[in-house]
């Protein structure tokens, strides 16, 4: 472990009786600031994960501030690979860090600027100590508790298995077109053993090994999403997602789109109002007004990109399965007959509509107006 140390800051600067830290964390190490906004920052290098180093420098930085050894300390990172871990161990030694999205963080405008490791975490120490000063200079991220965090694995290994699939799926067609062979929709069908006994002879023996190779990995992939699917049916079935179950009763909710919603966002956030909401999910609007330019930018999409996609993927079926609903009727009206511009246009604000309901539909058991439930099941 190293550590520099750099000219004092101005007095009038400083917040007195307090550590400020920050985090810069990389694959292999780590850098931390601090400093107790009097003095100029101390950097110290430590190992990528290693606890009992981050605590000595802790213990370092209050001394050299001349601090008490009780003196509260905060911290931030940037919200990254490391997840959630270093926050909540940081938490159990009583330090009050924040975890800050690395979008959110104002950077110089020139076209070439300076960065480094040291910039980047003296960037961070300087916006930690405007943050406690009561400046808004980003954005923090909300934390989910471990159980809710690791609620969120199922649904995107799934999505990873069913990419790879595909994947898998198109790289046999095309090897096989190589040789004039277009098995089409059979290549990931339930026909492919059959039709590979037919014709695998057609192929010569190295491309054939190869095709056999990539077909034992679509195989494992194949039951893989078959096992996770079975899992979360039987979890359905056994009343233990009670939120997923009461969104799918809705017509053009399926299961699929009920779990990610409730994973990534209704089951574990809460939300003051649907302003609040539609900022979680970059369904927000972004004008630009400058003088007498005033420009509408588009959603900000800076929120969870997995709600905000499946929701409108789920906006597109709600026009089609619920044509009585307010919801279709308001979009028909305002979009509906303009041309496919429009139409995208309002499908997203549909979505951000369509996200307020459903929240509204969870949170107050209120049916969006007009909407059709399922039959219920014998």
């Amino acid at each position: 472990m190293s550590t520099t140390q750099a000219v004092p800051q101005r007095e009038d600067t400083a917040i007195q009786g307090e550590l400020y830290m920050s985090f810069e964390l990389g694959d292999k190490s780590w850098k931390v600031t601090a400093s107790d906004g009097h003095r100029g920052p101390s950097r110290y290098n430590v190992d990528a994960g290693d606890t009992a180093a981050v605590a000595h420098c802790i213990g370092q930085a209050r001394e050299r501030c001349k601090l008490e050894p009780q003196a509260k300390v905060h911290s931030c990172y940037e919200a990254g690979r490391d997840g959630w871990w270093l926050h909540r161990w940081l938490i159990e030694q009583g330090v009050d860090n924040i975890v800050v999205d690395s979008s959110s963080i104002e950077v110089n405008r020139h076209a070439r600027r300076a960065k480094t490791d040291r910039i980047d975490g003296d960037k961070l120490l300087a916006m930690l100590l405007r943050h406690h000063r009561g400046e808004r200079v980003w954005s923090v991220v909300h934390e989910p508790t471990p159980e809710d965090e690791d609620a969120r694995r199922t649904h995107r290994e799934l999505a990873r298995l069913t990419k790879e699939r595909t994947s898998h799926t198109n790289r046999i067609g095309s090897l096989l077109v190589l040789h004039n062979l277009r098995p089409h929709v059979i290549v990931g069908g339930r026909d492919w053993a059959a039709w590979w006994e037919r014709h695998g002879e057609q192929v010569p023996p190295v491309l054939r090994a190869e095709i056999e190779r990539e077909s034992a990995r679509l195989t494992l992939v194949k039951q893989q999403v078959r096992v996770l699917g079975a899992e979360r049916r039987q979890e359905l079935a056994d009343g233990k997602q009670p939120q997923v179950a009461q969104l799918a009763q809705l017509r053009a909710i399926g299961a699929k789109g009920a779990w990610v919603l409730v994973k990534e966002v209704f089951g574990w956030r809460r939300f003051a109002n649907r302003r609040e909401l539609g900022g979680c999910l970059g369904l927000a609007p972004t004008p630009y007004a400058s003088g007498d330019s005033q420009i509408e930018q588009g959603i900000s999409k800076a929120g969870n990109k997995r709600a905000r996609t499946m929701l409108v993927e789920l906006a597109w079926g709600w026009l089609r399965l619920q044509p009585d609903s307010a919801l279709t009727q308001w979009f028909n009206r305002r979009f509906a007959g303009g041309g496919k511009r429009m139409r995208r246009v309002g499908i997203v604000a549909l979505a951000r509509r369509l996200a307020i309901a459903l929240w509204r539909y969870l949170q107050y058991g209120e049916i969006p107006a007009g909407a059709s439930l399922k039959p219920a099941t014998a």
